[in-house]
């Protein structure tokens, strides 16, 4: 046994065994369990590390004859902290930096509460290797900003359900994943986003219910096992890389979800699994009494203002990056981890500082949600220069829009040409704003035509869990219906919300599943649903396939005309025209009388033309969302329009492969219907 190194933290190999460096800056001792086996009741070895093992806040030892495999655990001694928590040297803790974890069959969440021992159903940390994944066999896409689509599925939820086409043995599996890839591809998105890999504790839920999302994090480090096929730990690390080598080979970057705001760990009074028994004060918020700040909801908040913290948590994104290859984050209530002592908003917090500088981190795509529980909401001004935010609003005004509300008129058109009043009028570039119309934590697209309040009672919490304002309309029947009017309705009203998506600027996300029609029965908060509720719909009947199809045509579409729904620099709501100046666009708005929009509470018809300064106009699109048919005046197009969507006609007429000549002078729209026509030109022997 040798003194050892404080660098790299976690377990690493050496020439003579294997490394440990772990963080505890208040500890006065700390023991390194050694393990036969993952499932073992008893450390096999007992290393005790004293002074001599410390290097300020890092506790090291190196270990003779140790290699891949081996299991370890930590005990932490130490005095008490205000509130009467801290140290607790009955339990043995997991390594906040093992990449790989075992004990899953023997662990149980309660033993790591109150002051028995928990050695026997305890999780333990597996000694991995840490070698960076090859890029020159499987480089990243990078698709730029302006071309990306993002696709947020879960891995169990997409990989399982009748007609799936993943393999039984693979079901609910990162390795069964890749047997979607083709229908992935074939959709048209260009980036999926997963919701947490990283280990979580499924028992962290009410009595008889199961955390299937994952917004619960055991680790930042180690996938989740559940995702795994077999039981070997250290095949979960290269598991990830089959998956994301499959990707990127496919032209797919994969990002992740992933919860660096809390832990599983709760309140002072949830259990002591890892980060808690090394040092309480460190890692979380606290007020001077040791009672816990909370603005993720889930009991504590992580200190990311502190330099180990971050460490840590850049750690593990350089874990997650380099060695397994993701592309990209998504920070579940990043603006969480912008607080700093006592929880005060900082305008320049060190985390994301850090990150932005990190070269390992610097060609990734990173996005966070610009809210948190305590009421701090920053989009525009989210304090970090590289990351995209989430547009709430942009989901919401949507929703109304359609829905019929008064006084959405304005502010569609605010969504329609980026946010530039969320944004404080400044130039929104491609990748700073992330628009969506639904994601994991809300209704599917189809509940969200087909309920107008949520149905939660399956979650076991008397319905009170999830948002109750959803901006939602069944559009005469709760649920199912069988009347066609309604039916054919509801039909339009998906293709008039997916189109308004992937016609405005942004980076569009699209649900896992919305393509298809799929239902959660109208639960707006499946989290604990490991059934058909959050699996995708893999047997679509014809009119599921109908919209699929549109779906792919109007990525096409986007796609190709990207530079014009989706350009790098806002356009002007006004002409300026210039000599010489052909390229110059602008964005002219029109009610049902060119040029003259209705911005008056009662009005439900709004459209809009993206025009050339020389040519003129380029596309025009018509959105009524009143409940009566309207007819509009058209721009007149020098190279003659055709009529790419119009929502009002059949499935499959909607949005037609071959878009035909609009010889028409005016655009009669029917009620809640779009139109969209395009100068033939920039379609031009082009099928969608």
């Amino acid at each position: 046994m040798h003194i050892g190194h404080p660098w790299p933290l976690g377990a690493s190999l050496t020439s003579r065994g294997v490394n440990f460096s772990v963080v505890a800056p208040l500890a006065t001792r700390i023991e390194l369990l050694l393990f036969a086996d993952g499932e073992a009741s008893e450390p096999a070895r007992v290393v005790e590390l004293d002074q001599r093992h410390r290097s300020a806040d890092h506790w090291h030892v190196e270990v003779e004859g140790l290699g891949l495999g081996s299991c370890y655990g930590y005990r932490a001694f130490g005095p008490l902290q205000p509130g009467g928590h801290g140290f607790n040297p009955s339990k043995v803790l997991l390594d906040p930096c093992a990449r790989a974890i075992a004990g899953w069959q023997s662990y149980q969440r309660g033993g790591a509460v109150g002051a028995a021992p928990n050695t026997g159903h305890c999780l333990k940390g597996v000694v991995t290797e840490r070698d960076r994944f090859d890029f020159s066999h499987a480089p990243r896409p990078r698709h730029s900003w302006q071309k990306s689509v993002i696709y947020e599925l879960h891995v169990g939820g997409f990989t399982q359900g009748p007609g799936c086409p993943v393999p039984a043995q693979l079901h609910g599996s990162l390795l069964g994943l890749i047997h979607t890839i083709p229908y992935l591809k074939d959709l048209g998105i260009t980036t999926i986003e997963l919701l947490p890999v990283m280990a979580f504790d499924p028992n962290d839920a009410p009595a008889g219910r199961h955390n299937y999302w994952g917004y619960s994090p055991l680790s930042w480090m180690a996938p989740h096992p559940d995702y795994l096929v077999g039981d070997d730990p250290l095949s979960g690390r290269d598991q990830v890389r089959q998956l994301v080598t499959a990707c990127h080979r496919a032209g797919i970057e994969v990002l992740l979800d992933v919860v660096y705001n809390h832990t599983t760990e709760g309140n002072q009074d949830g259990p002591t699994l890892s980060w808690r028994g090394f040092c309480d004060r460190l890692y979380y918020q606290q007020s001077a009494k040791g009672d816990y700040q909370d603005v993720s909801g889930c009991g504590n908040t992580i200190a990311a203002n502190r330099p180990l913290v971050r460490r840590l948590i850049l750690e593990s994104l350089r874990c997650w990056a380099t060695e397994l290859g993701i592309d990209g984050f998504r920070f579940d209530l990043g603006i969480a981890l912008s607080r700093g002592d006592n929880l005060a908003p900082l305008d320049a917090p060190p985390l994301f500082e850090e990150m932005e500088a990190d070269p390992d981190l610097g060609d990734l795509k990173l996005i966070s949600e610009p809210w948190d529980c305590g009421g701090l909401y920053r989009l525009a001004d989210f304090p970090a220069r590289r990351v995209a935010t989430w547009n709430g609003r942009f989901r919401d005004d949507l929703r109304r829009f359609w829905k019929g509300d008064e006084k959405t008129c304005w502010t569609m058109a605010q969504r329609l040409s980026g946010s530039p009043d969320l944004f404080t009028n400044t130039p929104v570039h491609p990748g700073q704003c992330i628009t969506f119309l639904t994601a994991h934590d809300g209704f599917t697209m189809a509940d969200l035509v087909s309920f107008n309040g949520k149905h939660n009672l399956a979650n076991g919490e008397d319905n009170r869990d999830g948002d109750n304002h959803n901006n939602t309309w069944n559009h005469g029947v709760e649920g199912p219906s069988s009347d066609p009017a309604i039916t054919a309705l509801r039909e339009r009203q998906l293709r008039n919300l997916l189109t308004s998506l992937l016609l405005a600027p942004g980076v569009p996300m699209l649900l896992m599943g919305d393509e298809v029609r799929r239902s959660q029965g109208g639960n707006n908060n499946t989290w604990c649903q490991d059934n058909p509720l959050g699996w995708m719909h893999w047997q679509p009947d014809t009119g599921d396939l109908a919209l699929r199809l549109f779906l792919q045509r109007l990525l096409q579409l986007r796609a190709h005309l990207a530079g014009l729904f989706n350009p790098e620099l806002p356009l002007d709501d006004k002409p300026q025209r210039r000599s010489g100046d052909r390229g110059h666009l602008w964005r002219q708005w029109h009610g049902v009388e060119l040029g003259s929009p209705d911005w008056a509470s009662w009005s439900h018809t709004l459209a809009w033309s993206l025009n050339d300064s020389q040519q003129g106009p380029l596309v025009w699109c018509g959105m009524n969302a009143y409940s009566k048919a309207m007819h509009f005046e058209l721009p007149s197009c020098r190279q003659g329009w055709l009529r790419v969507i119009d929502t009002a006609l059949p499935p499959g007429e909607d949005l037609p492969s071959k878009p035909e000549a609009w010889l028409p002078t005016g655009a009669p729209l029917q009620s809640r219907s779009l139109m969209l026509l395009v100068a033939a030109p920039l379609l031009e022997g082009r099928k969608l």
